[in-house]
């Protein structure tokens, strides 16, 4: 099998029906590019869960009469409450939190950008709580059981609930964009099987003339199947280019305040090349596969 004559048959064949080719390019670029925001919000909603997994704390807040009376836990109350957390499985550390402790943290976290709303807080605004750090999450529900009624408990915060609604939000805009990608991939497949059709029909006199010489089917169906790789290879560096050049201007410039306030960890560079080589063999892949399915069909020389 000469190369030479391989190589000619796919350039020309590209060339012959460039149409196609470019249609077919660039539905495979926007398909693979929605594929790969997917894959790049599968990675963004495991790293929002980790990143925020590692920081839940379940937060016990005291009653007005606890917080007024005992601002350094010393009392049998919130003393043996203390004890009874610290002496829990699975609970690592316990906080106790006094008003002005409370107040304090407030402004550090919650307002640390707005100095002017945290100025405006009352110093007997927030009660005492205790903050209790887990080995593992999951672990709350049995915490809550125990403590929720416990004299001098108020409520219970479970940070966990708000990092599952975040996640599931995530989950949500994963699941939509693989349903736009899936889309635009059998878009792209019916493109590769026309291409491959339109390719073999205009070259129907030549194929047939090589099998009469000895030519085997293999042979004479290469060129059709390297062209739709190609064709796919190209789209898909175009996909982890547009993925590359979308971070900055669209990526970095929605999400920015929100990377800057630790409210999710920033898609870096290198969770795009992390993705990459699946695009690419993707892409490839699915190029082969459908190039050759159409080939053994619907050419029969």
């Amino acid at each position: 099998m000469r190369a030479s004559f391989i190589f000619s048959e796919v350039l020309r064949g590209l060339r012959r029906n460039i149409t196609m080719t470019i249609a077919m390019i660039l539905t495979t670029a926007i398909s693979l590019a929605l594929f790969g925001g997917g894959l790049l919000a599968v990675q963004m909603a495991d790293k929002t869960k980790d990143f925020f997994l590692d920081r839940i704390e379940v937060q016990i807040f005291l009653t007005n009469d606890v917080s007024d009376s005992d601002p350094d836990c010393a009392q049998d109350l919130c003393k043996t409450l203390r004890s009874d957390l610290e002496n829990t499985p699975g609970v690592t550390s316990v906080q106790y939190l006094n008003k002005a402790d409370a107040l304090q943290d407030a402004r550090e976290r919650v307002f640390k950008n707005q100095p002017e709303f945290a100025n405006l807080i009352s110093a007997n605004a927030l009660p005492a709580s205790m903050k209790v750090k887990m080995e593992n999450p999951e672990l709350y529900p049995a915490i809550y059981q125990q403590f929720s009624a416990r004299p001098g408990v108020a409520n219970i915060l479970n940070q966990k609930e708000l990092v599952d609604r975040l996640v599931s939000v995530f989950n949500g805009l994963r699941n939509a964009a693989f349903g736009l990608a899936l889309v635009q991939v059998i878009a792209a497949l019916l493109l590769i099987a026309n291409m491959v059709q339109i390719a073999a029909m205009t070259r129907r006199a030549e194929v047939g003339i090589m099998r009469l010489v000895g030519a085997t089917r293999w042979y004479t169906q290469l060129p059709f199947l390297l062209e739709a790789i190609v064709a796919a290879l190209v789209g898909s560096v175009l996909a982890i280019v547009g993925l590359f050049a979308a971070k900055p201007l669209v990526i970095d410039s929605a999400l920015g305040d929100l990377y800057a306030s630790n409210v999710f960890p920033p898609i870096t560079a290198s969770d795009i090349l992390l993705i990459s080589p699946f695009l690419v063999l993707g892409g490839i892949g699915f190029a082969a596969v459908t190039a050759y399915v159409t080939l053994r069909l619907y050419v029969r020389e």
